[in-house]
């Protein structure tokens, strides 16, 4: 059986920053076939005790935010347990955890408000970042810009295929432009100026 040590020392260990947010499909298929049924049993409530400390509340925290969007990738199923991981790192945050767990695996606590799309969550995942973290620019960057995507559109226009909604002339707009890549350019432009 699976534990949340297994998860830390894969996802902070074997694979660590330079695998964290790249597209890889030998990545994406090595986290399906060693913890897609650890996944499934935690959409089933199984993991509870996992919730009870602060490592393992990090580990709950990137088994239903971070591996679904490598097991699931361009599917709906990558952010259908968005709102338990959501809820996980609220609770963790609201208890200090986050604080006593080192950089650069707090920033995964932060992660499922980034990936939220709700612009308080985005906010506070900017603030987080800024008072909780060594001041990393490439992730403060970037939750800049997700927090730009949600306050420009509402939400993820390049979430709308897999999810099957219906994508405004706005939002194509931005998809044809580069999306996400482009604010990520804008906002260190705005930077550099």
């Amino acid at each position: 059986m699976v534990g949340p040590d297994d998860v830390l020392r894969f996802w902070l260990d074997e694979c660590g920053p330079e695998e964290w947010f790249k597209s890889d499909p030998v990545l994406d298929q090595t986290i399906r076939d060693r913890f897609g049924a650890t996944w499934k049993a935690a959409t089933e409530g199984r993991y509870a005790l996992w919730l009870t400390y602060p490592s393992g509340a990090l580990a709950y925290v990137i088994l239903t935010d971070q591996f679904p969007r490598n097991m699931f990738r361009d599917d709906a199923a990558a952010f259908s347990t968005d709102k338990a991981a959501l809820a996980a790192a609220k609770s963790a945050i609201a208890k200090g955890w986050d604080l006593r767990i080192d950089m650069p695996a707090r920033q995964f606590f932060y992660m499922p408000l980034e990936h939220s799309e709700n612009l308080c969550d985005q906010d506070r995942a900017v603030r987080l970042i800024c008072e909780r973290t060594e001041q990393d620019e490439t992730f403060l960057l970037h939750a800049r810009a997700h927090r730009e995507v949600i306050r420009q559109f509402g939400r993820f226009p390049h979430r709308n295929a897999a999810l099957g909604r219906a994508t405004t002339n706005a939002e194509q707009a931005h998809l044809d432009a580069g999306g996400y890549g482009t604010i990520v350019r804008s906002l260190q432009a705005d930077q550099a100026a």
